[in-house]
């Protein structure tokens, strides 16, 4: 005796409808069909006819499953309808009573799929028991509205159900439709009426079951006939699908229980539960593999690479691999044509069937997939196809977190060290990832490592406005005597209208300081006037210009010559700051410009300042560059460029003097040291400096050569229009004679050069230097 229906189904306080197994609707089918054009229909539906005319059990409700084993043949023939003999042992259909468990007719592949040992459905792995029937009631309602009311809801797309496939001991993922040709609604009663507004308020909420209810009460409703479930194998879009939603995740492959998962979908993709998955990041900078990060390397293959006893085989097939840009297909490691180590190596870690794939991004490769598995013939040529769908998602994945790694590097970058000059940024990288390294490895109290550069060689030189201090103070003492000599002005005409003390000691004020500014300006002359102006004179002035209109004229004077922004007389020193500027912007702009070149001749570490001036450093060396050749002939090379750039500078600087609001000059110096020396990164600085006892000198002499002077006539060494070379030994100069020879030749310069003995500076003696003029 088979379970009744309304046992057969779990609890139903979700699902509030009264169902009813019954054959009507589909007796009415056929009986619809009896006169078809096509004679084999008519034909089939007459005989179909009789036959129910004399079988009583199949009219009305059905309640005991019983009889339907004992008249399967009638069953058989009504079923014909929806389950054509032509693809009855391929599809996975089956007849269930209206939206309930148990299947009183199916396909063979329908109970292999979807039905327990008591025909009931099996409860689906991502699907809950309630969410169900939540989402059978939504159903029912839905064919309420369409049977009884002719509204149709638009279609939502079909439900997922993955179940166990325990042949293989995975599981599939299954699209089910769910068909209500042969299934009535009856009304109990009256019909609940529904205005238009209550419809759209229904279709607008389908997930809105108390919202149902209340409109449609279900107990005027009745459900009879039978719903047919037919099921699509959709394992291959779904396991696409989540491969790809998994694969955008950050860290993905960063975790090794979330590749577990990645790999556990693969085998459902491949029906192989013992599919291995490798991944390989490949770093083309590099030309290596590399791991995700915290020392996870998740390639079962290419580990054999950093193994001591790997030989020439793996490289060989990579090489290969890389040549063709085609999978490598091994369906049977023992017979593949492969290198003899590569063999054992692979069958040593028990792979008897593989795939390789490259994982290409644009034009690069950013890493290997590897497929393997334990059984010979697992992997063949057949899932090339299929690999090819996955092989982008792992690729943007790899990609990604390649990315993600530099992301993490670049901050630990910009938090301990600042701006980072191009040609040495390989290094800081370098520093940063073995930082990250230790910190991953639970190392909290890592710190950055020292990163020093040995043998490089230092050039130096400047572009500095001469006289820049003695035209600033000028310019601020000429704004401050015109400022007091406008506010005397207004204080004076204001005496003549009004007899107050006040203006007697602001006139005093004003006038001693007028007094001394005209002899010299004094360190902190330029705040304090201009305080007791602002506090002291312009609020008197206010009140002045409100009660004395005869001194609105020469009030408003004044103003017109504040700067409105600033609040101050601001004409001398606002030229000599655009002058500045200009010089300075020249100077630079040109400076970068063929900076840019010069890194092209070889890659050095440049850095520029900006003061009253341009000064500008190069180191260059070996140490500097990752991966490239070093010879003294770049070296040669920059300080002839540095040279001609110096030439340049002075005459562009010369051309723009008439142009300048205040015409001032620059000097150009130039300091040779031939010995190399190491640079040290000062992470409480952010900045290089040199390093060692040895090496300091030459930072002195950097910082105090600007104001040398000539022994015996005090005269500077730096003259406008000249350029100065300052050096320690003879063979230094004998190699910039050569160059300055050159340039005379081209006629760059003027035909004399100067050969000095500088005097002695503070901590530096022994100087000497070469100043040559240029030619405009």
């Amino acid at each position: 005796m088979l379970p009744e229906t309304t046992a057969a189904r779990p609890a139903q306080s979700v699902f509030p409808f009264k169902s009813t197994l019954s054959f009507e609707p589909i007796i009415a089918y056929w009986k619809s069909r009896e006169d078809d054009p096509n004679p084999g229909v008519s034909l089939l539906a007459r005989s179909i006819g009789e036959r129910v005319a004399t079988e009583t059990w199949c009219r009305g409700p059905i309640t005991d499953m019983s009889v339907l084993e004992c008249n399967c043949d009638l069953v058989d023939t009504l079923m014909l309808a929806m389950f054509p003999p032509a693809s009855f042992r391929f599809d996975i259909s089956g007849a269930i009573a209206p939206f309930q468990r148990y299947s009183f007719y199916h396909t063979p592949r329908f109970a292999e799929v979807l039905l327990t040992a008591a025909k009931n459905i099996k409860q689906p792995l991502n699907i809950d028991a309630r969410t169900l029937d939540v989402h059978t009631a939504r159903m029912a309602y839905q064919l309420i509205l369409d049977k009884v009311y002719g509204v149709q809801m638009p279609h939502h797309g079909s439900i997922i159900f993955t179940v166990p496939d325990y042949s293989i001991g995975l599981y599939r993922h299954y699209g089910v439709e769910f068909n209500s040709t042969f299934l009535d609604v009856r009304v109990v009663g009256t019909r609940p009426e529904l205005t238009s507004e209550q419809i759209e308020l229904l279709t607008r909420n389908p997930h809105r079951v108390d919202l149902w209810q209340q409109l449609l009460p279900p107990d005027l409703f009745e459900l009879e006939g039978f719903n047919i479930l037919h099921l699509v194998d959709v394992t291959d879009q779904e396991i696409l699908s989540e491969l790809k939603y998994d694969l955008l995740e950050r860290d993905v492959l960063q975790a090794s229980d979330r590749l577990e998962q990645i790999q556990e979908k693969l085998r459902v993709l491949f029906k192989r539960p013992f599919l291995q998955l490798g991944i390989a990041a490949y770093d083309e900078k590099k030309r290596a593999f590399v791991d995700f990060g915290r020392k996870i390397n998740h390639s079962f293959l290419t580990k054999q690479l950093h193994s001591q006893d790997a030989g020439s085989g793996f490289r060989q097939i990579y090489s290969e691999l890389w040549q063709n840009r085609q999978p490598l297909v091994l369906e049977d490691v023992e017979t593949a044509a492969i290198p003899e180590d590569l063999r054992q190596q692979i069958l040593s870690i028990g792979i008897r069937s593989a795939i390789l794939a490259l994982l290409p991004y644009g034009d690069d490769t950013v890493g290997l997939l590897e497929l393997g598995s334990p059984n010979i013939g697992d992997l063949d040529e057949f899932d090339i196809e299929t690999v090819a769908q996955f092989v982008p998602l792992f690729a943007v994945a790899v990609k990604r977190n390649a990315e993600e790694i530099q992301t993490r590097v670049q901050s630990i970058i910009k938090e301990k060290f600042t701006a980072i000059h191009p040609s040495m940024e390989w290094r800081f990288t370098n520093a940063a990832e073995n930082l990250l390294q230790k910190l991953e490895e639970g190392n909290r109290n890592a710190e950055m490592e020292a990163i020093i550069f040995h043998d490089v060689y230092p050039l130096h030189g400047s572009c500095d406005i001469r006289g820049s201090s003695t035209a600033r103070n000028e310019a601020i003492q000429g704004d401050l005597i015109e400022h007091l000599t406008l506010a005397n002005k207004v204080l004076k005409k204001a005496s003549e209208f009004q007899a107050l003390p006040i203006l007697d000691e602001l006139k005093f004020y004003v006038n001693k300081n007028l007094r001394r500014l005209r002899q010299t300006l004094i360190s902190g002359d330029e705040v304090s006037i201009f305080e007791s102006l602002k506090t002291e004179v312009e609020p008197l002035f206010e009140y002045l210009g409100q009660n004395t209109p005869e001194l609105q004229p020469v009030i408003t004077q004044y103003w017109s010559n504040i700067d409105a922004e600033l609040g101050i007389l601001y004409k001398r020193r606002k030229a000599f700051e655009e002058s500045t500027t200009l010089l300075n912007d020249t100077v630079s702009d040109y400076l970068d410009e063929e900076e840019e070149k010069a890194q092209q001749m070889f890659p050095h570490y440049f850095q520029r300042f900006k003061t009253d001036g341009v000064e500008y450093n190069i180191y260059v060396g070996a140490s500097l560059v990752e991966h490239k050749p070093f010879d003294l002939v770049f070296l040669k090379n920059l300080r002839l460029w540095q040279l001609l750039t110096m030439i340049e500078i002075t005459r562009r600087t010369m051309a723009l003097k008439p142009q300048l609001p205040v015409p001032l000059d620059t000097t150009q110096l130039i300091l040779i040291h031939s010995q190399p020396l190491a640079i040290r990164f000062r992470q409480d600085e952010r900045q290089f400096d040199v390093d060692g006892a040895y090496n300091i000198r030459y930072e002195i002499i950097k910082k105090r050569i600007d104001k040398a002077t000539v022994q015996g006539t005090g005269e500077r060494l730096t003259q406008p229009g000249h350029i100065a070379l300052v050096y320690s030994q003879q063979r230094e100069a004998d190699e910039y004679l050569e160059y300055l020879d050159y340039m005379q030749d081209r006629g760059l310069l003027e035909p004399e050069i100067e050969e000095l003995e500088l005097e002695e500076l503070q901590g530096v003696k022994g100087l000497l230097a070469l100043r040559v003029k240029v030619k405009f």
